[in-house]
């Protein structure tokens, strides 16, 4: 392999060619030299005669390996970024997605700084949501669960290393049959599983034979089970004039709305993110 950075990247691009588009590949190069030196995109550049000690040049082959097997980027490195915030994740845990940043986005708009806010994230996964939450609402009491020990231990590491206190606990929110020790909460936001079985061909294998399929999938015959669930959860846990929030698959955003207004929501707002696909939808809670 090259020895100069300029050389390395273009070796990356070259090599990831038949999997990755080469702006991704590029992408990917410049996370490995952020990783080793905390360089932006326009130190990557003013380096490009830069020549790698021989452990970091072994670090980017190994890593060259990696990628070439479809293991994200992430997981290789252990680190992503949600939201300005670094975020630890491995394959007990999804990667988090820039759509989902626009779900924060949402919340925090609609709750406001001063606040004091009882919110509760069901379904954690790195607690990326929580976390982001916890970071922009000072005032608010952030909850978080998830049915993944594993899962509920990466997003306690992520909340010490990014110096928020969150209520960590492990709940399968589909077995959920007694509420009466759960505090009300003012906001409820979820981001389950929410892709068909039968959407698996068409998935990147970066995703289908890495990220955890139980955070991904449902069946087919029953694809709204979760939010489902969580509705029914939400009508009794939420306060007076709560909230609800979900990221959605983009083809099921009309019989998310029917399934909430069966269960008496009001208001109910579906939302594009910016690649204009319905990926989000708040309902208020129902009266009485």
């Amino acid at each position: 392999m090259p020895s100069t950075v300029k050389d390395i990247v273009q070796t990356i691009r070259n090599e990831l060619s038949e999997i990755y588009p080469s702006h991704e590949a590029f992408q990917m190069a410049w996370l490995i030299f952020e990783h080793l030196y905390g360089w932006s995109k326009t130190d990557l550049m003013l380096h490009d005669h830069t020549k790698l000690t021989d452990s970091d040049h072994l670090f980017v082959q190994k890593t060259l390996e990696r990628l070439k097997k479809h293991e994200p980027i992430q997981y290789i490195l252990g680190e992503t970024e949600f939201f300005g915030l670094p975020i630890q994740v491995n394959p007990s845990v999804l990667i988090p997605r820039p759509e989902t940043e626009e779900l924060v986005e949402w919340v925090i708009q609609t709750t406001s700084k001063q606040r004091s806010a009882d919110i509760l994230d069901i379904g954690t996964g790195s607690g990326c949501i929580a976390i982001a939450l916890a970071k922009t609402l000072p005032n608010a009491q952030i909850h978080a669960c998830d049915i993944s020990e594993k899962a509920l231990q990466t997003a306690a590491k992520n909340a010490k290393n990014n110096q928020v206190k969150i209520n960590f606990e492990i709940k399968d929110i589909l077995n959920s049959t007694s509420t009466r020790n759960d505090p009300s909460m003012d906001i409820i936001v979820s981001n389950p599983p929410y892709v068909r079985d039968s959407e698996k061909k068409h998935i990147q294998p970066h995703v289908l034979e890495y990220e955890p399929h139980l955070a991904l999938f449902v069946k087919d015959s029953d694809p709204l089970i979760f939010y489902r669930a969580i509705a029914l959860y939400a009508k009794t846990q939420l306060k007076k004039n709560g909230n609800l929030f979900f990221e959605i698959n983009s083809a099921f955003g009309e019989e998310i709305q029917a399934l909430l207004i069966q269960n008496g929501f009001r208001n109910i707002e579906l939302r594009e993110d910016l690649s204009g696909k319905c990926r989000m939808i708040k309902a208020d809670k129902p009266l009485g």
